[in-house]
């Protein structure tokens, strides 16, 4: 039996905002979902966001879901944290968040939080017109065949998460937890992820861990500015310009970080990719976890 929370327990009995938004043509306004999961794999997410068009915000949200408790509870979650942001603001929902939000998920349930950040984007890119393939972190090297899981997205999810064995993985994404033959690699991903921390310069490295131990201690904007620009000239420009592409840091406005993505990444369609699993969730790794970033022209 698994060690479930209060809040757990109630949104899966009582689950809030259940079911499919109508859409009733009204003025103004936009009804889209996103969808994650597969039944075949055992958990499916569709969630349902109302949107005010002119004000970019979201009015309602539902959800259909079929899993398990815990996913039904974690979609109940999210429909409830995203009510009244703005698309930006929801865009920055981590599934640690709603883990927090019901006081704690048994580790081998966190996959239920990751589905629904994923079906949260799915739903917002789908409502901006772009296309799920161009920003999901599956276009990368198959390593799960089972659940389909790629390199890319296993990559992210160990770094937001900052996950160190290949069982944590299996727990976020399932990733390994079906024939098993991907866990040699998923070992392998996880040393490469560790690797390149040790490499960072131990100038940068101590700077990033006075921030992550003293999370109360606010950064002064010179700070924050200075530690942006240098994780993205020593950590990110060297692996966008190995694929023909960079990024230039272009400014920063409170946790909004904005950049342009020149050579290949400026004309590549999966530039929100690059943006959400590069960029952006190094720089919350390394440096806030509040941060957003933005791609200007």
């Amino acid at each position: 039996m698994w060690d479930y929370t209060e809040k757990v327990l109630d949104l899966f009995y009582n689950p809030k905002n259940q079911g499919a938004l109508p859409d009733n043509n009204e003025a103004g306004v936009a009804v889209v979902y996103g969808e994650v999961g597969s039944i075949a794999c055992g958990d499916a997410l569709r969630l349902h966001l109302k949107i005010e068009v002119e004000s970019d915000r979201i009015l309602d949200s539902s959800f259909q879901t079929f899993g398990c408790t815990s996913a039904i509870a974690s979609s109940s979650a999210l429909t409830e944290l995203v009510k009244g942001l703005s698309l930006d603001e929801a865009l920055k929902i981590s599934n640690q968040d709603i883990a927090e939000y019901l006081g704690g998920l048994p580790e081998a349930k966190m996959h239920c939080s990751v589905m629904g950040q994923e079906a949260l984007e799915a739903a917002i890119f789908k409502y901006r017109g772009i296309e799920v393939e161009a920003h999901e972190d599956d276009e990368g090297t198959l390593v799960c065949s089972c659940f389909g899981i790629s390199e890319n997205r296993i990559r992210r999810v160990v770094i937001e998460n900052n996950l160190t064995t290949a069982e944590e993985v299996t727990n976020y994404v399932k990733a390994g937890g079906g024939c098993g033959t991907c866990l040699t690699n998923i070992e392998d991903i996880i040393e490469a992820v560790q690797a390149e921390r040790e490499a960072m310069p131990a100038k940068l490295a101590a700077e990033i861990t006075t921030v992550q131990e003293q999370p109360n201690r606010p950064l002064t904007t010179v700070q924050k500015i200075e530690l942006i620009q240098r994780v993205l000239t020593e950590e990110v420009r060297p692996v966008l310009l190995a694929d023909g592409g960079d990024v230039e840091l272009y400014d920063v406005d409170g946790d909004r970080v904005l950049v342009t993505l020149t050579g290949a990444c400026g004309s590549c369609p999966s530039s929100t990719a690059t943006l959400k699993g590069a960029i952006e969730s190094r720089l919350k790794e390394r440096v806030l976890p509040s941060l957003f970033v933005e791609a200007v022209n």
